[in-house]
């Protein structure tokens, strides 16, 4: 560890009579004093600079994220707050269609303040400005914590290796939540390495800078308070190592103990009370609103469907290993090497070990806990992106130790050129595919080719953008407008919309899911692959026939574009809307002839025929179907149905479970399982198949009134039948860790 330009220390008398370790030399790093440092340190400055002028320059052709415009909307409420005092309180306010308070997002509300004082009308385009100065301050940071350790050649291969991650330069586009808190926590990280090499003689710039780092860590989101606990335990175990040869009882050990214990309370306050000034919630009540930000914390947490490993999988029941997998398979392949390589080659000499464990522990430690505690995350690694800079640091360093051990200059040279030509497929990917630099996957992953259809690609509609200003370029009226207007339909409205707000005269924007698009009325259609079903998306099917344009991400379409040829799926979903089925039916069966794989008129037809008795045309069409979208849950559910209809009970439950296998939350599968095994007077089996309906939380009134009628068929009263449910329910909460459900339930389970 680096600990300033002061020489070897002399030995005080003190030390000879060992009142106190006599020095510090194992965990001492001195920056080799040799003309190469020089010349270093002025490659790190003059890529630092480069950067800073790409990454803004960059980020001018982003999209806009999928979760921005609720944050610039509470950007908004923040900036009413403070310029009204406090007298407009919505953005201090947590209600329960509004929990935007829980965050701190300092950096949103910054971008809104520039944007409002200088009357800027491209917003997002600043935000996306301002973001990316924070994503190439994370950058630097990275490199100044490598220089602190190994000097100025680990900073430029920590740094250039940082910039040439795509995923992370990616999101220093217009991603303002997870991108500023990575910064905020490797500058927090930086400040406690720096802080720890000055001990005991702390700068006062140093002490300002761990102020600001925790203030605004803790500002962007409540996760900023780890850099304080981060702080506690590396404080802790430095003043152990300092006073090991004498103990923690020495006089000396006590004194360090306190003295780091005091700067430490100051400077956590200090950080504190700054993130509280800088966040409305926390500014009107600063302790019972940090409780219930802590209490709440992942109480409002959102359960996402997306793909991974190839299946449609809900974000709250991911396999555990979903993010360390994520991480592994689109990181550059140079981090993973070099992150292997630093322990064995350099990170655990006596010298470089506490550092090591730094470094190490902030990269490992939040993985591991998003892992134990079972967090439901979702769009890849993002929740976990701050974790992402001390892993760039530890592989700098891994780099900067193997070139160490060579001593002959050309092996030095070879060696120094390899994490730079590990990171030309990652560079290659950012010059192709920009600005969908985080549609990444490296070559341990088998690149977009093995992923395309497995895992998710643009989850945060960047593409929604370039589809837009495409849609505006090349639209021609087709005559089917319904109006004057063209129609353009999206799942995602608010970014469409944004590039749409000068062209509201001729086009716009309607709202549509992918799976509905048939029903609704539109003309073009913009679409980002997320959502669709991944056995589609690798069908021979897909895009449709009426694809007009497509923005691919290494030759795979993340976005499509259609346009509308015909409208007979929509006349006929408005006819059968009236109850008009027989009306309806030319029009669907028009569509097929036009596009036989689109969803809507597929299933339109499917309920038509059921509904005029003609089953086995309705199974002509659930098998064809099935057959390029074998998990598509209307089909399926039509399937059990139509085997209801055939008394082919066994077959009716195989359908009914597959839904249920593919999708737990599809409430109806449950129920017309249920119904099927009270049919046959099987009560066990009906009540377990409501019991899986409570174990996933989506019980309602109808399930509950199915149990008790179903325990009182068993032989309980109305009470007992009662008694039962509150037990099933309470012991379904408990099983889940959900100890403030299940002694609701017990209470009322012990008032009957």
């Amino acid at each position: 560890m680096k600990m300033g330009k002061s020489t070897q220390p002399k030995k005080s008398s003190n030390q000879k009579n060992n009142e106190i370790t006599p020095s510090f030399e194992e965990l001492k790093f001195k920056i080799p004093n040799n003309p190469s440092e020089k010349i270093w340190k002025w490659i790190f400055w003059g890529l630092a600079s480069v950067g800073l002028i790409a990454i803004i320059i960059l980020s001018l052709g982003a999209g806009n994220s999928g979760d921005e415009e609720f944050h610039y909307k509470h950007a908004e409420n923040v900036y009413k707050y403070y310029t009204t005092f406090g007298k407009d309180s919505t953005a201090a306010v947590v209600t329960p269609n509004y929990n935007l308070p829980y965050y701190g997002q300092s950096v949103d509300n910054l971008a809104y303040f520039v944007t409002h004082v200088f009357n800027i009308e491209n917003i997002y385009l600043t935000r996306h400005i301002i973001n990316s100065i924070f994503g190439w301050l994370a950058m630097l940071f990275v490199g100044l914590i490598a220089y602190r350790i190994a000097g100025w050649r680990a900073a430029v291969i920590s740094f250039v290796i940082i910039f040439l991650s795509p995923r992370f330069l990616g999101h220093s586009f217009n991603n303002l939540k997870d991108l500023p808190l990575a910064t905020g926590m490797i500058f927090g990280i930086y400040c406690i390495i720096r802080f720890l090499q000055e001990f005991p003689k702390i700068k006062i710039k140093t002490i300002i800078l761990f102020i600001i780092s925790i203030g605004f860590a803790i500002s962007v989101r409540f996760a900023g308070i780890l850099i304080i606990a981060y702080f506690g335990l590396f404080g802790l175990i430095y003043i152990f190592i300092r006073n090991r040869k004498q103990g923690m009882l020495s006089k000396n050990s006590k004194r360090e103990f306190v003295k780091i214990l005091i700067l430490g309370l100051g400077i956590s306050i200090g950080g504190y009370l700054l993130a509280m000034l800088l966040w409305p919630f926390l500014l009107k009540a600063p302790i019972d609103n940090l409780k219930d930000t802590m209490a709440n914390m992942s109480n409002f947490a959102i359960s996402i469907r997306q793909v991974f490993e190839g299946k449609m999988q809900w974000s709250d029941i991911l396999p555990w290993y979903y993010t360390p997998k994520f991480i592994l398979m689109t990181i550059p392949i140079a981090v993973i090497i070099g992150i292997l390589f630093y322990p064995f080659i350099g990170g655990w000499r006596k010298e470089n070990r506490f550092t090591t464990f730094i470094i190490y522990f902030t990269f490992i430690f939040p993985i591991f806990w998003i892992i134990y505690q079972k967090s439901n995350v979702y769009g890849g690694w993002r929740h976990a992106m701050f974790a992402y800079p001390p892993m760039v640091v530890a592989a700098g360093l891994g780099f900067n130790a193997l070139i160490d051990l060579v001593k002959n200059k050309y092996g030095k040279i070879a060696l120094t050129i390899l994490p730079f030509l590990l990171l030309v497929p990652p560079l290659l990917h950012i010059i192709r595919n920009h600005p969908y630099e985080y549609v990444y996957f490296n070559e341990l992953s088998g690149g977009m080719n093995k992923a395309y259809g497995n895992y998710e690609m643009d989850y945060y509609y960047h593409s929604t953008r370039e589809a837009s200003e495409w849609v505006l370029a090349n639209a021609k009226k087709s005559g089917l407008e319904t109006g004057k207007k063209i129609k353009v339909a999206t799942w995602h409205t608010a970014s469409v919309n944004y590039f749409f707000r000068k062209d509201t005269a001729d086009f716009q924007v309607v709202f549509s899911r992918w799976y509905e698009r048939g029903n609704n009325d539109w003309d073009y259609a913009i679409f980002t692959i997320t959502g669709i079903m991944p056995e589609q998306i690798k069908s021979t099917h897909f895009p449709p026939p009426n694809t007009v344009h497509t923005i691919d991400v290494d030759g795979k379409p993340i976005c499509i574009i259609l346009k509308r040829t015909d409208k007979s799926d929509f006349e006929g979903s408005k006819l059968k809307k009236a109850k008009q089925t027989v009306a309806a039916m030319p029009y669907f069966k028009k569509a097929l002839k036009v596009d036989p794989y689109n969803e809507a008129p597929l299933v339109n037809l499917i309920e038509c025929y059921f509904q005029i008795g003609f089953l086995d045309s309705a199974k002509t069409l659930i098998d064809h179907s099935l057959e390029f979208i074998p998990s598509y849950e209307p089909a399926n559910y039509f399937n059990a149905h139509y085997y209801i209809s055939k008394r082919d009970t066994n077959m009716a439950l195989k359908s009914c479970k597959k839904i249920i296998k593919d999708n737990f939350k599809f409430k109806s599968a449950y129920y017309l399982a249920c119904n099927i095994y009270l049919g046959q007077k099987d009560f066990n089996s009906a009540e377990k198949m409501l019991g899986k309906l409570i174990d996933v939380d989506y019980i309602d009134n109808q399930g509950v009134e199915m149990l008790i009628k179903i325990y009182m068929d068993q032989g309980l009263n109305k009470e007992g039948a009662y008694k039962k449910l509150y037990q099933k329910m309470a012991k379904s909460f408990e099983k889940r860790g959900k100890e403030k459900e299940a002694e609701k339930f017990w209470d009322m389970y012990y008032k009957l």
